[in-house]
């Protein structure tokens, strides 16, 4: 899991370049939504999706590198996300019904989430960042989203597979974040 933030590693600062980034992520996403179901331009939703998900990385890269990562990034960054990734598995519903699965899976996962992950902040003050499966998790959604916006005629069979490698990876990084809160609830670090 990624360190918490310390007085001495951690910025208070607003505004910063990533954080600029995650707002612009926010911005997006009434884009990609109105492209993909009032304008039925899944092409043009996915060159949103797919710059969307290059400000992500780029935030991320840039806070690290520049020493910028602050408290409020750590949570703007990851609100961003999963609106974009709810927002965008919503659309896709409306071509793919199995899209229903990751959807309700990501409100459950976040839910749990974000309580367990309010109660580590409550109890430790520290506000942990993503780890490599929640990385890893977020790519393959881009992915699996992406593949779907720019080949709307995917085969079915293709289509369950990617959503199922998805659906997988959640459940995983879920239960790895619910072992890491957990841990740290019991005061096991």
């Amino acid at each position: 899991m990624t360190r918490p933030s310390t007085p001495s590693g951690s910025s208070s600062k607003i505004l910063t370049i990533p954080n600029l980034l995650s707002a612009l992520r926010l911005c997006m996403i009434p884009v990609f939504a109105w492209l993909y179901c009032a304008k039925d331009d899944p092409f043009g939703a996915g060159i949103v999706l797919a710059a969307s998900g290059i400000t992500d990385m780029l935030d991320g890269f840039i806070a690290r590198t520049f020493h910028m990562v602050s408290d409020v990034g750590k949570v703007l960054d990851p609100i961003a996300d999963k609106l974009t990734q709810a927002v965008m598995l919503v659309c896709l519903l409306t071509r793919f019904p199995l899209m229903i699965i990751p959807f309700v899976l990501l409100i459950c996962k976040e839910l749990f989430m974000g309580i367990t992950g309010l109660l580590v902040i409550r109890k430790t003050g520290a506000v942990f960042g993503a780890d490599w499966h929640g990385k890893v998790n977020t790519v393959l959604l881009y992915a699996v989203m992406i593949l779907h916006l720019f080949w709307p005629d995917l085969p079915a069979g293709v289509s369950g597979g990617l959503i199922g490698a998805c659906v997988v990876m959640m459940l995983v990084s879920m239960a790895l974040y619910g072992l890491h809160h957990i841990r740290v609830l019991k005061g096991k670090r």
